[in-house]
Order: C-alpha cells, then structure tokens, then sequence
C-alpha cells in the first residue's frame, strides 16, 4: 500500500496549489498541468 505522501506532486500552472498524483493520470502524469477541470477551463479563458 502506497502512502498519500509517497505520491509525487506539481503545482497547478494556473491556481499555484499542489496536487498530488492521481491513477487516472497514471499514463499521462507528464503532460497533467492543471489541478482540476476548473482550472484548466479558466486557463483557457484568459488572454496569454
């Protein structure tokens, strides 16, 4: 059993908070930027 702090972690490019990996992601851990779906939407919306 892998401890939740074991986990490797990044920091959301567009709220800053850190996340922690996911097995959904287990397969494109490296291209994952975004916290949420949240987040990845209000990126899409600003300018730059």
């Amino acid at each position: 059993m892998v401890k939740k702090g074991d986990l490797p972690s990044k920091t959301c490019a567009q709220c800053g908070k850190p996340f922690a990996w996911r097995k959904k992601w287990e397969k494109v851990w490296n291209e994952v930027r975004f916290c949420s779906d949240r987040c990845r939407g209000e990126a899409k919306r600003k300018p730059g």
